[in-house]
């Protein structure tokens, strides 16, 4: 946890907040290297069995700070050297995590900080937040998994809109493209967020975790392999302890009490 990145845990729900609102949270190396190291720990931590990501004050996340990134350029750096050092590794630890993932958008995100949300599980919306594809007002192609993403989201259609016209889209909308997963008051977002991912804490983490390794794989792979998968993972969480108590609790008409293992 740095200045930038702060992670405050509650039960068994972690919150991770990008902490520069006086530049909408825009991402720094700095920053990139300390959310990396926090979500990495977060999906070690197997006292943490979901995660909140959101941003401090009024934004989401403004994406890359060009501030920053026009002194690497005239340093002679090349974009795609953060994208690889640092945005690839972030969608990854978001996507790869074995446990639910719910973003809390307030206010705009835009460019990699809309990808942010897009890798998350969930995404609740306040209802003044607005999404950004801002990567071709800069001369830029997507990153951070964006045509990746919204493709599977939304469709290739609405992609290539939101990243060629790079027009914000408002959370209405976002929500009837499928964008987003909820839309709440602004004042209530942090509590619906909460109540969503308590939910999900107190829920068989571990079939969550298989559920998006699944899925995964389903999206780069045909049915027949998709099918083995599936039977593959079944054969893991047909082990646990998860599964094992749920039944029994099923057939005691009970309420199961899982642990995540």
């Amino acid at each position: 946890m740095t200045d930038s990145v702060l992670c405050e845990q509650d039960g068994a729900v972690a919150t991770i907040t990008l902490n520069r609102p006086e530049a909408r949270n825009a991402l720094t190396a700095e920053s990139k290297t300390a959310l990396l190291a926090v979500l990495r720990e977060c999906g070690s931590d197997a006292a943490v069995r979901a995660v909140i990501l959101t941003g401090a004050g009024r934004a989401f996340c403004a994406g890359q700070d060009l501030r920053e990134h026009a002194g690497q350029l005239e340093a002679g750096a090349a974009p795609s050297e953060t994208v690889r050092n640092h945005y690839n590794p972030i969608i990854t630890a978001i996507t790869s995590m074995p446990k639910p993932v719910v973003a809390a958008v307030n206010g705009v995100a835009a460019g990699a900080g809309a990808s942010l949300a897009f890798a998350c599980d969930f995404r609740v919306a306040g209802r003044s937040a607005s999404l950004l594809m801002a990567f071709a007002r800069v001369g830029l192609g997507a990153d951070s998994g964006a045509s990746w993403t919204i493709q599977r989201l939304a469709g290739l259609a609405v992609a290539t809109e939101l990243l060629m016209l790079a027009e914000p889209v408002t959370a209405e909308r976002a929500l009837s493209l499928g964008l987003v997963t909820s839309v709440v008051d602004d004042e209530e977002l942090a509590g619906a967020a909460r109540e969503l991912a308590a939910r999900l804490a107190a829920g068989p983490t571990a079939a969550y975790g298989a559920i998006k390794e699944g899925l995964a794989y389903a999206a780069t792979h045909g049915l027949a392999d998709s099918l083995e998968k599936e039977a593959q993972l079944q054969d893991a969480l047909g082990t646990t302890q998860d599964h094992r108590a749920a039944t029994i609790a099923f057939v005691r008409k009970e309420q199961p009490v899982y642990q995540g293992k």
